[in-house]
């Protein structure tokens, strides 16, 4: 997905008053000149007259913007983001920018400035109309899905297609996204691999599109001819989640973990999904999970607020209190804590901890539970929104 000059331009920066305003008749006429020639298509010519004229000017901000712009059509990337550079210099706010120079950045394999760069740009605000947006989020996706944090890939990809992108480039890129593939590039095309991959994708493309009656029957056909694919049955199990579907869901996980016994992700996914519904069958999950992964400080989180549900407090502060030191700035964190050094008539600790959640919360700090398997988190969340709404029982 590489964007054609002509939209890039609709896309040029304001002028900089204090910046941008010519000061000589030449300037004037090669900058004029250097607009025709762009314009005309005559990129050559008007990448040597862009560049002339910023020699004279070089605050100035339209230029480097067109100039930029031409460099990049032209597949010179490199000096692409040099120009594009020049102008965030004159211009840090400018977030089209910011995701214009993450785009070099993904062309020169620069993967982990690119994606920083594209979120900047998002986080400061790019216009969402044309074909930039669309761009730059298959771009992102792509990035995450390739560093492995694929809850967030997932979310980026989806949002693409609820946009209309439903071309089997993206179906590629969010099947392996979904089957936990960090390939730069999709299984070779007639492969079974190939297939697996982009019907998956296709499928989750239409969740993102909220079609699920259309998604349902590819997703049950492709497990049904895959049984024994590697996450097949987790990504079906998420689909089935999201229909609110539970028992399938569970179901599925479980067959997952059957095909793979040191499946982690998972596991915490049907302890997730029991809590506060069913915790005491959850507990078996997460426990394996903490013998599997005893650092993974969610793990610990997840059993101790399970143990706390079934009102065995005792076996839950151990495992809030290896929480802690993995996220010593949650307050959701310090709320379990709270509750469960109540029940335990450990009345000062359930004080400090109380004073810890109050302060936290008072500072508005932001979450730190939510690793990118963001799904997970939100599963938890949302059950304990509600109890949380007033501080821990003294």
């Amino acid at each position: 997905m590489i964007l054609p000059l002509a939209a890039l331009q609709l896309l040029l920066p304001p002028r900089a008053p204090s910046q941008t305003k010519p000061s000589s008749a030449s300037f004037a006429a090669l900058s004029k000149r250097a607009a025709e020639a762009r314009d005309a298509d005559r990129l050559e010519e008007a990448v040597a007259l862009y560049t002339r004229a910023l020699a004279m000017q070089p605050k100035w901000a339209e230029g480097w913007w067109s100039l930029a712009t031409l460099q990049y059509d032209q597949d010179h990337y490199a000096k692409a983001a040099l120009d594009f550079e020049k102008l965030l210099a004159l211009q840090p706010e400018n977030g089209t920018a910011h995701a214009m120079l993450g785009l070099c950045d993904f062309e020169l394999g620069r993967e982990q400035q690119a994606l920083q760069h594209i979120q900047k740009g998002k986080d400061i605000g790019l216009s969402r109309e044309g074909g930039l947006w669309n761009v730059v989020l298959y771009h992102e996706g792509m990035l995450l899905q390739r560093a492995g944090r694929f809850e967030a890939a997932r979310e980026t990809l989806q949002d693409l297609c609820l946009r209309g992108s439903q071309t089997d480039e993206v179906a590629n890129v969010l099947g392996m996204t979904l089957l936990r593939l960090t390939s730069k590039t999709p299984p070779p095309q007639g492969s079974k691999d190939a297939d697996v991959v982009v019907r998956i994708g296709r499928a989750e493309c239409l969740v993102g599109q909220k079609k699920y009656d259309e998604a349902g029957p590819i997703f049950d056909a492709v497990v049904k001819e895959n049984p024994d694919y590697p996450n097949i049955h987790y990504a079906y199990g998420l689909f089935l989640l999201e229909l609110r579907n539970v028992d399938g869901g569970v179901e599925q996980l479980k067959q997952e973990i059957k095909h793979s016994p040191d499946h982690i992700l998972a596991r915490l996914r049907i302890a997730a999904v029991e809590y506060k519904e069913h915790s005491a069958a959850g507990i078996p999950y997460v426990e394996e999970v903490v013998k599997l992964a005893p650092q993974m400080g969610f793990a610990h989180y997840l059993l101790g607020l399970l143990l706390l549900d079934t009102n065995d407090f005792e076996r839950a502060i151990p495992e809030l209190e290896i929480a802690q030191k993995t996220f010593p700035r949650e307050a959701k964190l310090y709320f379990a804590l709270g509750s469960a050094y109540s029940r335990a008539s450990r009345q000062q600790e359930a004080a400090r901890a109380r004073s810890m959640f109050e302060r936290l919360t008072k500072e508005g700090a932001t979450s730190v539970l939510a690793t990118d398997e963001g799904g997970l988190q939100g599963i938890v969340q949302e059950k304990i929104g509600k109890e949380q709404s007033a501080p821990p029982p003294e």
